[in-house]
């Protein structure tokens, strides 16, 4: 899963932090999730500590409407911030995040995202993903690496969309990975279906009312379908060779899947496992 040339990254879950891995001296974080304390006391938590010189644009603060930013200096720490707030626009983000790229070489500052999630929920997964493509739109080749955190909380359609974008995926469970690569060499047309449409599978599940349903009544709970009856089964099929859902008795004619077991953590492990199979292609 990546490799020396890698530059942009998706950190998946509480596995690992977002901010491991980063080498540069030079660092800008924008904050969608976490405030400026806190954030600077996580890299007390990794091996190489705090870089030298970190600029944070804050986007999680609620601040008053109409209030101006303004970038605060505390030189004895390294450390420059701008408090934005959460109704922030999306290329007023960004234009602080360059401002701290004016006078750096090309190659020399590290971009870090805290999380990803934050915004979809407040925002929309579309308008987050608006925000990851400008965001490498302006900075990729600019940056040395382009770090994200996406964090497991609903995240499934997130997940699938960035993962496939970013040149690396870290964070993925062992076992997942396994079961993924395990699943994909011995029934390709399987796993076809799981990795397209694993993240759809993910909310039939959990929209649907019954706790043994067939696939059409999974497909049935969907608003707006990409799956057909048939196309979700065979995805469904799939979650329960991966161990994240299972199979009702053994009925005669169309198979039933047991909801009482079905596993939202594990689906998210395999989401994620599907991502970094993606950015590996």
């Amino acid at each position: 899963m990546g490799g020396p040339d890698d530059t942009t990254r998706l950190v998946c879950g509480g596995r690992s932090s977002v901010r491991d891995g980063v080498a540069a001296d030079r660092v800008v974080s924008v904050l969608f999730g976490t405030d400026v304390e806190s954030w600077r006391r996580g890299w007390d938590r990794t091996p190489a500590g705090a870089p030298d010189r970190e600029a944070v644009v804050d986007v999680n603060d609620i601040v008053r409407s109409g209030a101006v930013s303004s970038t605060q200096m505390m030189p004895n720490n390294g450390l420059a911030y701008t408090v934005l707030g959460r109704a922030a626009e999306r290329e007023h983000i960004l234009d602080a995040v360059a401002d701290h790229f004016e006078g750096a070489p090309s190659g020399t500052v590290d971009v870090i995202v805290d999380d990803l999630e934050p915004l979809a929920v407040r925002e929309g997964v579309d308008s987050a993903m608006t925000f990851v493509d400008r965001l490498f739109e302006r900075f990729r080749g600019r940056a040395d690496d382009i770090s994200m955190g996406c964090s497991f909380e609903g995240s499934e359609e997130l997940l699938s969309r960035v993962g496939a974008r970013v040149d690396s995926v870290v964070g993925v469970d062992a076992d997942a990975a396994s079961a993924v690569e395990q699943l994909s060499g011995e029934d390709p047309t399987t796993f076809g279906y799981v990795r397209r449409h694993w993240a759809e599978a993910k909310r039939g599940i959990e929209a649907c009312d019954r706790n043994y349903p067939q696939s059409k009544q999974i497909h049935a709970a969907l608003v707006d379908p990409e799956t057909t009856p048939r196309t979700l089964g065979a995805t469904l099929s799939g979650l329960v060779t991966l161990g994240a859902l299972d199979t009702w008795g053994n009925t005669v004619g169309p198979t039933r899947y047991d909801l009482t077991v079905y596993r939202p953590d594990r689906t998210l492990a395999v989401g994620a496992a599907l991502a970094a199979s993606i950015s590996d292609d």
